[in-house]
This record gives C-alpha cells, sequence and structure tokens, in this order.
C-alpha cells in the first residue's frame, strides 16, 4: 500500500527552484533514504512534507489525504513524526516534558477539564506520563527525566528527539541526519536501533542522511537529489555504481 505519494512538486525561494518535479512513492513499511550533496533540496523535501513549507506546485498525499495547505500541526495530527537536521528541543523544559508535549497532538479532552483537571483530563495525563516515562526507558533516557533538556549532551539530546517524535504514535517517520555527529560506532549502534524502533513501532521511515555506511547498510531504496532534481533511484547497489550519483558526490567522499 502506498503511504506517502508526491507527485510533481516543486518549490520555489524567489526566484530559486529549491525542488524541481519531485516525485515520490513510499509504501507502508519501507524504509526509504534520500541522499544527495549539501543544497541538493533534502530538506526542504522534508520541510514540504511536514508543512514547514508549502510547495510551490503539485501535491503531497497521506494514505490519500492532501498534505499542501495543511499546517505543521494538523500534519503531526495526522502521525507524521519527524526529527531535525538540527536538533530542536524545548531546551528550558525537562527531559520528561519534552516526550510529554508531544501526545498532546492526539489527546482527547477538553480545554474545560483541562481547566478544572476532571474527567479525561486525569485519565490522559496518567496514560501520558506513562507512556513519556515508558518512552525514555526505551531511550535509556529514565534517570535524566527532571533534567533540563539543554544541559544533555549532544548524543542523549538526538536520542531525546527521536523519543519525542515517537510520542506521537507515527506511521511515517521522517529523520533527518540522524547520525550526524556520530562516531562509527555509534553510528553502528543507530543502525540497529532503526531497524529495531521500524519493527517495534511498526514504522514506514524516510531518512535523510550523509553517512553513507547507514544509508547503503539499511535502506530499501535510495533516492538521489542533486540541485532539486532527482538524479537516480533504486536499491543501494544500484545507487553505488551509478556514473551519474558517482559525479555529483565528486569532492564530497566516496558513496558506500
Amino acid at each position: 500500500m502506498t503511504l506517502l505519494e508526491a507527485t510533481k512538486v516543486r518549490h520555489f525561494f524567489g526566484g530559486l527552484c529549491a525542488v524541481g518535479d519531485f516525485n515520490l512513492d513510499l509504501h507502508a513499511g519501507e524504509l526509504m533514504g534520500i541522499i544527495g550533496p549539501n543544497g541538493a533540496g533534502k530538506t526542504t523535501v522534508f520541510n514540504l512534507i511536514t508543512g514547514v513549507y508549502q510547495a510551490s506546485e503539485g501535491s503531497i498525499r497521506f494514505k490519500g489525504t492532501e498534505l499542501v495547505g495543511k499546517t505543521p500541526h494538523q500534519i503531526t495530527a495526522l502521525r507524521i513524526g519527524r526529527t531535525f537536521q538540527n536538533i530542536r528541543l524545548f531546551r528550558d523544559l525537562s527531559v520528561l516534558d519534552n516526550v510529554r508535549i508531544a501526545h498532546y497532538a492526539q489527546s482527547n479532552y477538553s480545554p474545560l477539564e483541562a481547566l478544572l483537571q476532571i474527567g479525561r483530563y486525569r485519565r490522559e495525563e496518567e496514560r501520558i506520563i506513562e507512556n513519556s516515562q515508558r518512552l525514555l526507558s526505551i531511550f535509556k533516557l529514565e534517570t535524566l527525566a527532571g533534567e533540563t533538556a539543554k544541559n544533555l549532551p549532544y548524543g542523549m539530546q538526538r536520542r531525546l528527539e527521536i523519543a519525542r517524535a515517537l510520542a506521537i504514535g507515527p506511521e511515517l517517520l521522517l529523520l533527518d541526519e540522524p547520525a550526524a555527529g556520530m562516531n562509527p560506532n555509534e553510528i553502528d549502534q543507530l543502525m540497529e536501533f532503526i531497524q529495531w524502533i521500524r519493527q517495534e513501532f511498526k514504522l514506514t521511515l524516510l531518512l535523510i542522511e550523509h553517512q553513507m555506511k547507514l544509508v547503503m547498510g539499511i535502506c530499501e531504496r535510495i533516492k538521489v537529489l542533486d540541485f532539486g532534481e532527482t538524479l537516480a533511484e533504486g536499491p543501494p547497489e544500484a545507487i553505488q555504481n551509478d556514473p551519474k550519483v558517482l559525479e555529483a558526490y565528486l569532492g564530497e567522499g566516496p558513496i558506500g
């Protein structure tokens, strides 16, 4: 089943075409990667999917629902989660509250119940705290639940951001350079962890990554962007040996 479909998507910043004729057909349960040199338009694609930017042209549909024109919080409510290239946490809130706050996109109590702390509010809050603590335990952050997010080391902040993205109960998770700043041993662990959360949370995953070891090691299909255009698409083996891809990456290191 096609979960996410993008058709003839284009996006302009002034007169600059950041994304041109972008097409995507992502199937439920798939793990797909988007790669390309710096400035290729990868993060712009994520921002278009999640409503941070509105596509200048084209259609983006999630389970048949048009996303173009929707706000980020409306798209989050459809169960699309994401992380960011540059970590975006609520820096002055606690680790626990960073995860708790993500649940409210799916909460079902009224403002009056919240104000008076009655009815569904108490039951929902208990559920939210319990699920938040469970996620922190999975990410080995439970002992830091009361710590202020900005005081965490970089690697733990990255883990917290992924935990927060999972708190909305996503069907589709977009990971923007999850291996940024990690050493080779940490990347190996991240590869295993991404595969694990995919199975545990029954996720479809779309990721952007510069670490080719991670992309080639776990992605079933890869799309290559260059200057906003799709350069190639296919399984890792085909991408590694595609002459156009190798040419685009000259000066950025080998593929694989």
